[in-house]
């Protein structure tokens, strides 16, 4: 009997944790106009980074802190490509993942760099 009890909770619990059809992307296509958009505003968003990490004022700072500085000033850039994927009625939650996925990688290759600076400098290299 607890065995019986216990399956039906399980699988009771199962269904209430499964993903609502609001959050799901249901194969619609995005045009070519709204995929390069997507792509201008992705290459303004790395164009951007790359730009403030060349600044002198962040070249003599500590990597993580010149990071965080370098990430916060772009990140109206990676707003625009938000909207796009909006106006086009892409769900929020996958625009969303998307971005985050976007701004930790540029993050990580940025924080890679300015580590890498960082190192350079003290050991006299630079």
């Amino acid at each position: 009997m607890k065995k019986i009890l216990f399956l039906t909770v399980l699988l009771s619990a199962a269904t209430a944790f499964a993903d609502d059809a609001k959050n799901e992307w249901h194969n619609t296509t995005l045009s070519d106009a709204t995929i390069k958009k997507i792509q201008d505003a992705g290459y303004q968003y790395k164009l951007c980074v790359s730009a403030e990490m060349q600044k002198p004022a962040h070249q003599q700072q500590e990597s993580r802190r010149a990071t965080e500085e370098i990430m916060t000033q772009c990140e109206s850039i990676l707003s625009r490509m938000r909207e796009v994927y909006l106006a086009e009625k892409v769900p929020g939650a996958i625009a969303d993942r998307h971005l985050r996925q976007m701004r930790m990688q540029v993050t990580r290759n940025v924080l890679r760099g300015m580590m890498f600076g960082e190192a350079a400098r003290k050991s006299g290299q630079q």
